[in-house]
């Protein structure tokens, strides 16, 4: 033993940094394989006989060498394992099939109840677990994968995730009426899988930001912060580019003393503006006019339709603008705290309601962003779209039991113990974002 670490040890970290490097930069060689890992050829050789033989890596094609004879490449095999990423969304529950690769295998999307006078009652969480249950099973029929298959199952929700040694992930979501919400024992109880199938249940914003960080905007970048708009508002602070980042209750930051009242039940919270469901709010307050019976979605794309319409045969609604324009101000503000506390190179923003409110008014957003905020850290901070669209929480869902499976060398996990923090955070981080 060397400095607390076993031969073991020893072995699963080099299995780790072969499949990582496969991962994000594979096809490669042996001989290449060496100085991206910083393992010996004897021990590249080694882990990689190992990997074949389990099934994990596979030839995938030769190159030329330099006056030899061709090398052979190596890639992940994309069967060797799935995962399941579950976004549990504002307006429906989303279900995604991955294979080791990330290559979506199915999916399915359950809508939630949105016409129901409480906004609490749509997130009734029996509703929510026969969703996920019914989902998985979809999904897995749908692709006629077996679900000893799966590496996992990972879990994006609103709201603060805590876990406990009894009941493992609970949920305390105050704004969707979820107080300390086992949800963790209620899909073991409810879904069909086998018991060594573990779940991995966190913040929707934290997944998102995984997911841009992993393959999206994020990349390359040292430290970002990662917005969510929907319904409500998010964030995850990421100072580790492939470690899992921090979720923050960004959207109850006070933007505005004794001001509109939050669904947290708080007063002026930044979510109270600029969520989708606040500002459609306000724009009927204001006068506006969104479609009778239409969902958050839909009324959000005709309150930008009426603000910035296609055509001229008819001029912006004055209403909608003014309103927008307001919340592009509250959204800077709220982006120079951000800079401000956090001074990150990277500011990136995702979600369903961000993807269609940033297509139009960024620009001003990151206006009132640098004017609010403090002039150094403003000047060195990039403000973008993520780029992996809707599906970014799902996909940023299933990469938890995909790090955690790296981080165990690509070896299967049984369950973890209830109240256990993924394995993966220490080992993938180090040697992922070489």
């Amino acid at each position: 033993m060397r400095n607390g670490r076993t031969v073991r040890d020893l072995r699963r970290e080099n299995r780790t940094a072969v499949l990582q490097r496969l991962y994000f930069d594979g096809p490669l060689s042996r001989f290449s394989l060496g100085p991206a890992t910083g393992l010996s050829s004897g021990s590249v050789s080694n882990v990689v006989a190992e990997l074949v033989a389990e099934g994990l890596v596979e030839e995938a094609g030769s190159v030329d060498s330099a006056g030899g004879r061709p090398r052979t490449l190596l890639r992940i095999t994309p069967g060797s394992g799935c995962m399941i990423g579950v976004d549990v969304g504002e307006t429906r529950v989303r279900i995604e099939l991955f294979d080791l690769t990330l290559t979506e295998l199915a999916r399915t999307e359950r809508p939630l109840a949105v016409e129901r006078p409480n906004p609490h009652d749509r997130y009734e969480v029996g509703v929510v677990v026969d969703h996920v249950r019914d989902g998985i099973a979809e999904v897995l029929r749908t692709a006629g994968v077996p679900a000893e298959r799966l590496l996992g199952v990972g879990v994006g929700v609103p709201g603060i995730v805590a876990r406990t040694a009894e009941e493992g992930a609970v949920v305390h979501g105050q704004t969707i009426g979820w107080d300390a919400v086992p949800l963790e024992r209620l899909l073991r109880e409810s879904v069909d899988l086998p018991s060594s199938v573990p779940y991995w249940i966190d913040n929707g914003a934290k997944t998102l930001g995984q997911a841009e960080m992993w393959f999206g905007a994020g990349r390359g970048a040292r430290s970002a912060v990662v917005v969510l708009f929907g319904s409500g508002v998010g964030a995850c602070v990421v100072t580790d580019p492939m470690g899992p980042g921090r979720a923050l209750e960004w959207g109850h930051l006070t933007v505005r003393v004794r001001g509109r009242r939050c669904r947290c039940g708080a007063r002026g919270c930044l979510e109270a503006y600029a969520g989708a469901e606040a500002l459609l709010e306000r724009w009927r307050e204001a006068g506006g006019r969104p479609p009778a019976g239409a969902d958050e979605e839909t009324a959000l794309t005709a309150m930008l339709a009426a603000a910035y319409p296609a055509g001229t045969e008819t001029g912006p609604d004055a209403t909608a603008v003014a309103v927008l324009e307001e919340t592009a101000e509250y959204l800077g503000a709220g982006f120079a705290d951000l800079i401000n506390l956090f001074q990150p190179e990277r500011i990136l923003v995702g979600g369903w309601a961000g993807l269609q409110l940033g297509a139009r008014f960024l620009e001003t957003v990151k206006g009132y962003a640098a004017e609010y905020a403090l002039k150094y850290p403003a000047a060195r901070v990039g403000i973008a779209m993520g780029t992996l669209g809707p599906d970014a929480v799902t996909v940023g869902a299933a990469i938890l039991p995909l790090a955690d499976f790296f981080a165990r060398g690509g070896r299967r996990a049984e369950a973890e113990p209830a109240g256990e923090q993924p394995a993966w955070a220490s080992t993938v981080r180090e040697r992922a974002a070489h």
